[in-house]
């Protein structure tokens, strides 16, 4: 027996199932995104960025290369929140309290989830006897606020977050930049 031989049994005897990939990843990969607390919903307050006096959300990601976010919607009030379009799909996870649309018969609670197709233009209710909701939203594309008729009012996208959330991190004292940790 060579010691080729010997090299290529001693190698096919080693448990490599607990050794790191060896290679390179791939040219112009970007690199992960980790937020610790991700899913903490009474964690730290400087983590929300205000939307207004009720409502906020947590950034989770702000993928300006692909143009999607993820972020969780917290809202401490009841009633309308806002009537809007997608340009494209919507995943949506309940973390706490209940949410509706006008336009369907179905009510979001804690532990549900439900998916928004491109185009769907529907109205966001947060019941009377909800305190607090809160939910994780993935959002490819963005909102256009309407009026009933379809009027386009405003709208919302990545980078329309990330500049709220620059700003909130900026007015807060943790400055701009600390949004990059967040920006793919």
């Amino acid at each position: 027996m060579t010691s080729n031989d010997n090299l290529a049994r001693a190698a096919a005897a080693l448990d490599t199932s607990k050794v790191a990939y060896q290679k390179p990843q791939p040219f112009g990969m970007l690199p992960d995104v980790f937020v610790t607390g991700g899913l903490d919903l009474d964690g730290d307050e400087r983590d929300w960025v205000p939307q207004s006096e009720d409502v906020s959300f947590k950034p989770l990601i702000l993928s300006v290369s692909q143009g999607f976010y993820v972020n969780i919607l917290r809202v401490r009030r009841a009633g309308v929140l806002s009537r809007h379009r997608h340009s494209g799909p919507v995943h949506a996870f309940t973390l706490r309290g209940r949410w509706r649309y006008l336009e369907h018969d179905w009510v979001a609670n804690a532990g549900d989830y439900a998916f928004e197709p491109p185009g769907e233009t529907h109205t966001l209710v947060v019941p009377e006897d909800v305190s607090e909701m809160a939910t994780l939203f993935h959002v490819t594309g963005g909102y256009t606020y309407v009026d009933p008729y379809g009027i386009a009012m405003g709208y919302e996208d990545v980078f329309t977050k990330l500049e709220n959330v620059r700003a909130h991190y900026e007015r807060i004292g943790l400055g701009a930049d600390y949004a990059n940790r967040l920006v793919r």
